[in-house]
């Protein structure tokens, strides 16, 4: 299967984005409520964030990715910290549950979104990731157990397959890990993306 396969799979799959985003969300955001202050300076397994900024760029990936359903155009270049203000978790809740409504709206996964003009399902599928992933990374910086919805890593292990190797060149992925024979689908997409789903090896 060619990187454009991978990519089709995904795009001409029966799935709606809001669906898969709404179970990933389901995972994610009771993962986030439940993150203790003590926790917000431990390591994760991405190296340049701590627990804290981890968060914070998870909040920056939802709002933005808001606007990219939209077809509006992004701002990742600046990490507000959300943490700061009060009441922060039940904001992430309140933001996640916009990213769903956004991706549920008449037209928004036709056509191209962002700068780089690709599919919008394709963007779709990157902020799912992010959502499945980064709720994997707190999860596991923080010592609690993370098991993704079935229907999302079905989506997203032909998505990430396609987007590897750029993602490698462009820093956003680590070298692929390998993983011995029997690994599940959801350890072979979080090996993909550079992370060590039965180690501690930061992307």
């Amino acid at each position: 299967m060619t990187n454009d396969d991978t990519h089709l799979a995904f795009e001409n799959s029966g799935s709606r984005v809001s669906d898969l985003l709404r179970a990933a969300a389901d995972r994610a955001v009771p993962l986030v409520a439940g993150t203790d202050d003590a926790s917000l300076g431990a390591p994760t397994p991405c190296a340049a964030y701590d627990v804290r900024a981890l968060l914070n760029h998870l909040f920056t990936v939802v709002v933005n990715f808001q606007a990219l359903a939209a077809k509006e155009a992004a701002d990742f270049s600046e990490t507000p910290d959300r943490l700061a203000e009060p009441g922060w978790r039940e904001g992430f809740a309140a933001e996640t549950g916009k990213l769903i409504e956004a991706w549920a709206a008449p037209g928004a996964e036709e056509g191209t979104s962002g700068a780089m003009g690709l599919p919008a399902r394709r963007v779709g599928a990157m902020v799912l990731l992010d959502l499945t992933v980064h709720a994997w990374d707190l999860a596991r910086a923080t010592g609690r157990e993370f098991e993704p919805a079935p229907e999302v890593v079905a989506g997203l292990v032909p998505e990430v397959e396609g987007m590897a190797p750029m993602a490698r060149k462009m820093n956003v992925f680590g070298e692929a890990v390998d993983l011995p024979e029997g690994a599940s689908d959801f350890e072979r997409l979080l090996a993909a993306t550079g992370r060590d789903p039965r180690g501690r090896t930061a992307v």
